[in-house]
């Protein structure tokens, strides 16, 4: 063993040791108890960030950790490779997103590897080869044929210099990010999966993920959005059309003083035909994309249509409104209006002098209601409401929805938030969608043995459109149906497509001839999945209705795709996330090759608990090194002092015995904290406690160097998932001639938690006044006269009577005199 700690040379003899014993190739084994831990792959972008390295850190940690519980692991590592950033850098760098994207691929590949996690790399996916996109095609036609997808038209923010789609994010006031063309909103059609038809499965399973942040689970009930209400049809006043609405507070309908529609609603439509200033409106409201998420803070606005509805109980006409903040997408496209008991009905109806009906009241005859100032949102007792005047508002649902639904106008009704799943893209850089558009026989699927759609890739790709709708070669097909003249689509999917099953493939991605095989019940589900929260709803929701799918179509049994998650926290530096924009970042690779890869593990794991946010800290990096350099020097200078004898705990002295205690209640701390907690910081801390009391342990006798012997290789093994390049190394140093990474966590010796005395704090009216050593089961009466005895109890005692003795087991007495 060389004196000083050379991280460079001790992390490649690791790296070299796994890599020739291929010590993570994971093999199915029926024997063992399989443990299957997934970090969320990462888009291929260049370069690995700290982000990047903390998660993958956590889950290293957690493999690393089971595997020595003596569990089967498997630890995949893949690319999520298809998306917008590399047609972007195609634009940039004047170069196919393909290329840009694969030489990515392999540089990430490399610093992956230098951190030492210990991936099963022959099982590696990247998304965008065909070998993996196949398989989601060949899905794609199943479900088609099950009647889980279909096409229909939906708005989208369309570019019409660059002659694409755009998203949201890409949309900068009211402009296209890279030609600054105003952008224009259409209706084209799309590709959508019935994810609503298993919107309740969605909701009711999230309570069987009990190892899930409640905060997840919580983002994934609100999104899904189940609600019980009531849907209604108002009529049109000389009309036989009705107009639809849904309302969860059926309580107010005798307040309605107007109905608003969306501006994309039919019924609108023909209001504008002869109104151009309706039209003109409505083609604002068209072309300003506003997200749901942005309803709460919108401009209200609106224009009559000059149509009137009926109120389906009272028969009252009121004017129907187009409003800017009524969604086509949500429900019907029209909503019921009740001002006074509806903030935003509230307040669109001061802006625009329509009337404010008052029909609820508060319960508590002392409260009132100001609608001068707002609406009044909460339940109550209805007034103004006819026959339904004095119910409750619960009452009153019932009631009201009985009535309607005797009158034929209504039913009850339980609705969703959540909507289809939208999967087409018009983007180039991702997995062909596998339909052949035929004019006389329709949408048609690809059959299965034309599969894969290949992307080609070696293209021209300035950012005008989409390569593929220019290239005849690729679209131009004959209809499987009927053997005439067709195209394949030139849309692509949504990238959430391919990160939706991929935990899946990594069981059996060498299988060629189908999605899964019997290898994926072996592995499924992920018993611990590591990410961060900004995938709480989407990557996560999309992921559990694909494994409902795999399941309903025999390839899974899993119902849900992972067992326990963890959110981790951000990286920060000096109080923000670290971001190129902000210049701010923190290059993984300078580190390693300045400290070494365990430094950098170290503090990303010690820094702060997984789930909260970590403070991007120099000095703590720095810090991370020194404690590793000392335990290096510690291992060292200890086996220059030559053979160890054998440990012989009975034969301990007291300090002895009171090391190997500590040694021992560290094991089992250490063991909850990474086992059960998930808290490694608390771990590394307690191991670092433990190494200063090992410095402080002055005990050259053989059995003092024995407990030392012991003391460090139990550092070492608890060490070895955080900082496991070091831990290989000092575990040979100790003489093993196995690797560290075959051996089983060390467990903890009851016995040597037993204590024979225990040391007590004495106070005088709880004060401080020393402290005594007694016998660990001393009663109570044996403790008490040592405690009176105490010299220093006698002098703060002196000339005052002693009215009562506390004795705190195991922790104080304290003695209380006037």
């Amino acid at each position: 063993m060389q004196e000083q700690y050379d991280p460079q040379a001790i992390e490649q003899q690791a790296q070299t040791y796994w890599d020739d014993h291929q010590t993570f190739r994971a093999v199915e084994q029926a024997d063992k108890e399989a443990f299957y831990c997934l970090s969320m792959f990462p888009y291929p972008s260049g370069r690995l960030h700290m982000g990047h390295v903390r998660n993958y850190t956590i889950g290293d940690v957690i493999t690393r950790y089971q595997r020595m519980q003596g569990k089967n692991v498997l630890q995949p590592m893949g690319w999520d490779a298809f998306g917008l950033p590399a047609e972007n850098a195609a634009i940039k760098n004047q170069v196919p997103p393909a290329k840009w994207t694969y030489e990515n691929i392999d540089y990430m590949r490399g610093q992956l590897r230098r951190l030492g996690f210990g991936y099963d790399w022959d099982r590696e996916i990247a998304t965008c080869r065909p070998e993996y996109y196949r398989w989601e095609q060949w899905f794609f036609t199943k479900l088609f044929e099950k009647g889980l997808v279909y096409n229909k038209t939906a708005m989208v923010n369309w570019d019409p210099v660059d002659q694409t789609v755009l998203a949201n994010e890409q949309v900068i006031d009211g402009r296209g990010w890279r030609s600054g063309a105003l952008v224009e909103r259409r209706e084209i059609p799309q590709w959508f999966l019935k994810i609503t038809d298993y919107a309740e499965e969605l909701l009711s399973d999230l309570d069987k993920l009990e190892d899930w942040p409640e905060q997840v689970r919580t983002m994934q009930r609100n999104w899904i959005g189940r609600s019980e209400g009531v849907e209604m049809e108002f009529g049109i006043e000389d009309s036989d059309e009705r107009l639809t609405v849904y309302t969860t507070r059926p309580d107010t309908l005798m307040g309605v003083t107007y109905v608003g529609v969306a501006a994309e609603h039919p019924l609108a439509a023909r209001a504008a035909e002869e109104n151009p200033a309706l039209l003109a409106f409505i083609e604002e409201c068209r072309n300003t994309k506003v997200a749901e998420a942005d309803m709460a803070t919108l401009e209200k606005k609106g224009m009559p249509t000059g149509v009137m509805a009926v109120h389906p109980v009272t028969g009252r006409k009121v004017p129907v409104w187009v409003a800017n903040f009524v969604l086509m997408e949500y429900g019907s496209g029209a909503v019921m209006a009740v001002p006074a008991h509806d903030q935003r009905d509230w307040e669109f109806a001061r802006s625009n002098g329509l009337p404010i009906e008052q029909v609820i009241q508060p319960a508590d005859d002392a409260l009132e209601a100001d609608l001068e100032q707002a609406a009044f949102t909460d339940k109550g007792v209805l007034i103004n409401s006819g026959e339904f005047s004095g119910l409750s508002s619960v009452e009153a649902f019932g009631a009201i929805a009985d009535w309607l639904g005797n009158a034929g106008r209504g039913r009850r009704q339980v609705n969703f938030r959540l909507r289809d799943w939208g999967v087409s893209r018009q983007r180039y850089w991702g997995c062909p969608i596998p339909i052949i558009n035929c004019p006389d026989c329709g949408p048609v699927p690809v059959p299965e043995d034309q599969l894969p759609v290949v992307l080609p890739e070696d293209v021209d790709f300035d950012g005008v459109g989409s390569p593929i709708k220019k290239m005849p070669e690729f679209y131009e097909t004959t209809c499987p149906k009927c053997g005439g003249k067709a195209e394949h689509e030139t849309d692509t999917f949504d990238t959430f497509f391919e990160s939706s099953w991929y935990f899946a493939r990594f069981t059996c991605r060498d299988n060629d001839q189908a999605m899964l095989d019997e290898r994926a019940d072996h592995w499924l589900p992920v018993d611990q999945y590591i990410g961060g929260i900004e995938h709480a709803i989407l990557h996560l929701l999309y992921a559990r209705f694909f494994t409902k799918l795999m399941r309903d179509m025999g390839l899974v049994k899993a119902d849900e795709p992972f067992g326990r998650l963890l959110t981790q926290g951000m990286v920060l530096k000096d109080g923000v996330k670290m971001s190129k924009s902000k210049g701010n970042t923190v290059d993984p690779q300078e580190l390693i090759q300045q400290y070494g890869a365990d430094t950098v593990r170290l503090f990303t794991m010690f820094a702060a608990p997984p789930e909260q946010s970590l403070e991007w800290s120099d000095s703590g990096v720095e810090g991370a090194h020194r404690f590793l350099k000392r335990l290096w020097s510690m291992v060292y200078q200890h086996r220059e002092g030559g053979a160890i004898a054998e440990l012989s705990p009975s034969s301990l002295n007291d300090t002895q015995k009171d090391l190997r205690r500590k040694l021992h209640q560290t094991l089992q701390k250490v063991g909850d904290d990474v086992g059960r907690r998930q808290t490694f910081n608390t771990a590394i801390a307690a191991n670092m406690e433990l190494l200063n009391d090992l410095g402080k342990f002055d005990d050259a006798s053989e059995q003092g160097q024995a407990l030392v012997q012991e003391a460090l290789e139990a550092i070492v093994l608890m060490l070895s998932p955080i900082v496991p390049h070091i831990a290989h190394s000092l575990w040979h140093a100790l003489g093993h001639t196995d690797a560290v990474i075959d051996q089983i966590w060390p467990e903890c010796d009851e016995a040597a938690l037993e204590q024979d005395s225990i040391e007590l704090v004495i106070q005088v009216n709880g004060k401080l006044r020393g402290h005594i050593r007694v016998a660990a089961d001393a009663s109570r009466e044996s403790i008490e006269e040592l405690a009176i005895g105490n010299e220093n109890v006698q002098r703060f005692v002196e000339d005052k009577t002693i009215r009562k003795i506390i004795v705190v087991p195991g922790k104080l007495i304290n003695v209380v005199a006037n």
